[in-house]
C-alpha cells in the first residue's frame, strides 16, 4: 500500500513539476481540488505531452513554410487524357498482377466527423442522398469488393480513425456486417492526438481530469500504422504499397489498377493523384517542386503572381491541385513511420473548461490545434510519380453542407458517371 502511495505521490510530482516549468499552473491549481482517481487521470495525460514539441510549435506557430530564398518550380506528371493505349495496358496489367499477388493494401483516413455537414457521426457513416441511402464507407466497401472478386483476393482495408469517432465507425461497420466485406481484413486503427492550446500558450482542459486532445493531422498516418500495429501486420502480409485516400471523396476509385502500376513501374516511393485547379485562387493545395524537391504546397504560400503565372501554351503553370490521394510504399512508410515532420498550428474555435468549471462553446477562434499533414514527407523522397486525372470522375469531396463540395455536388457527379450506385436496395 505504502509503495502504491508512494508511486501515486511521484506520479503526481513528475506532472507538477512539468506543468510548472513550462508555465501551466492554471492546470496544477485545477488538479488540486480533484479526488485521488481524477487527480491519477490527469497526471498521467499530462506525462503524455511532449512539452519541448508543444512550446516549439508555439515559438514557430506565425512562420511560414515557406523561406527565403526558396525555389519553387512546375513538376513533371503524366495526365491520363494522354496515355497511350499501350501504355494505360501496361499500367493496369502491373497494377492487376500487385492485386493478385497481395501485394496492395489500402488506407481510408476516417477520423472527421459530420458535424460541417450536420451529421452527428463520423463523416464516413453519412449518407449523401442517393436513392439507395448508402452511406460514403459502404460505397467504398462496395468498390474495394467488387475489385477483390475482379482479383480473386480480398484486398487488407486500414481505416484510421480518431478517438472522438473510433468506436462509431467500429460499431458502425459491426452493425451492418462489414457491408459484406470479410471483418478480418478490416484494420482499424486511431490516428495520434496532440492537446489544444489556447492563444497564450496554455493548455487547454476538457473537464477537471481531461486536457483537450485534438488528431493531429493525416500526417500521424505512418506513426500510428506503426503504434497500432498496423505496419507489422502489412509486413506480415507481404505488402509492397498503401493506397492512400480520403473518406470523403464520394468518388474515390479505391485501389486503382492503372495508378498501382504505374507507380510501381516509375520506381519512386510515392505517387500522387492530382486534378486540374478550376481557377488560379481556389483554395487548394498545389503539387509542385520546391528546391527541386516534390512538395505540395498550400493557397496562402503562394504569392498571387505565382499563382497566375502562365507557360508556354498559355495554360497555368501550376494547376496541379491535391487530391488526397496518393500510393506510399512500404519500405517508405518504414523508414520514416519515426520522423518527425513539422506541426501546423491553425487557430480553431474549440471548447473547453474554464476556471470556474463551465464548458465555453467559443463562436470565434479561442484555441490552437496541432497538425500534421501526410504531404510533409513528399521532400524526403527525391522523387514522386504525379498522374492528373479527370476531376469529374474521380474528385468529389463531401465538405461542405451546401454549395461547392457539397452533398449535393457530389451525389451528382456520382450518380452521372454511375447511376447503378444510387439504386435502391
Amino acid at each position: 500500500m505504502t509503495s502504491e502511495r508512494e508511486a501515486m505521490e511521484n506520479l503526481l510530482n513528475q506532472a507538477e513539476s512539468l506543468l510548472h516549468a513550462y508555465q501551466q499552473d492554471h492546470v496544477v491549481r485545477c488538479m488540486k481540488e480533484l479526488s485521488v482517481e481524477e487527480k491519477q487521470k490527469l497526471a498521467a495525460q499530462v506525462l503524455r505531452v511532449d512539452f519541448d514539441q508543444l512550446a516549439q510549435a508555439y515559438r514557430n506557430r506565425s512562420t511560414s513554410s515557406m523561406g527565403q530564398g526558396e525555389h519553387i518550380s512546375p513538376i513533371p506528371y503524366f495526365d491520363v487524357d494522354t496515355l497511350s493505349k499501350e501504355a494505360n495496358e501496361q499500367y493496369e496489367e502491373r497494377g492487376l498482377e500487385l492485386l493478385r499477388d497481395g501485394k496492395i493494401g489500402v488506407i481510408v483516413v476516417a477520423g472527421g466527423q459530420g458535424s460541417r455537414l450536420g451529421h452527428a457521426g463520423p463523416k464516413g457513416t453519412f449518407d449523401i442522398g442517393l436513392p439507395s441511402h448508402k452511406s460514403l464507407f459502404q460505397l467504398q466497401a462496395e468498390r474495394l469488393l467488387q475489385l477483390s472478386l475482379r482479383v480473386g483476393r480480398i484486398i487488407p482495408w486500414y481505416l484510421m480513425t480518431s478517438p472522438e469517432n473510433h468506436e462509431d465507425t467500429v460499431q458502425f461497420f459491426e452493425s451492418h456486417q462489414y457491408f459484406g466485406y470479410p471483418a478480418e481484413e478490416c484494420f482499424f486503427l486511431e490516428q495520434n492526438t496532440m492537446p489544444a492550446m489556447d492563444h497564450e500558450g496554455k493548455l487547454l482542459l476538457a473537464s477537471p481530469s481531461e486536457l483537450h486532445f485534438a488528431p493531429s493531422g493525416n500526417g500521424e498516418c505512418f506513426a500510428s500504422l506503426k503504434r497500432s500495429g498496423a505496419l507489422e501486420d502489412m509486413g506480415k502480409r507481404g505488402l509492397t504499397w498503401l493506397f492512400y485516400y480520403n473518406v470523403d471523396n464520394a468518388l474515390i476509385q479505391v485501389a486503382d489498377p492503372v495508378f498501382i502500376g504505374m507507380a510501381d513501374l516509375q520506381h519512386h516511393p510515392i505517387a500522387s493523384k492530382v486534378v486540374f485547379k478550376e481557377r488560379p485562387e481556389e483554395k487548394v493545395g498545389m503539387v509542385c517542386l520546391r528546391n527541386q524537391r516534390p512538395a505540395i504546397l498550400e493557397y496562402t504560400e503562394f504569392p498571387e503572381h505565382v499563382l497566375n503565372e502562365r507557360n508556354d501554351r498559355g495554360d497555368l503553370a501550376y494547376a496541379l491541385a491535391n487530391s488526397s490521394i496518393h500510393m506510399f510504399r512500404y519500405d517508405f512508410i518504414s523508414q520514416h513511420a519515426d520522423t518527425q515532420i513539422p506541426f501546423h498550428v491553425a487557430s480553431k474555435a474549440i471548447p473547453h473548461m474554464n476556471s470556474a468549471r463551465e464548458i465555453i462553446v467559443p463562436e470565434v477562434p479561442n484555441a490552437y490545434k496541432l497538425e500534421r499533414f501526410i504531404f510533409d514527407f513528399f521532400p524526403l523522397a527525391e522523387e514522386m510519380t504525379v498522374l492528373r486525372v479527370e476531376r469529374e470522375k474521380e474528385f468529389a469531396p463531401v465538405k461542405n453542407k451546401e454549395g461547392e463540395d457539397s452533398p449535393l455536388t457530389a451525389r451528382n457527379l456520382l450518380l452521372r458517371l454511375y447511376p447503378e450506385e444510387g439504386l435502391s436496395e
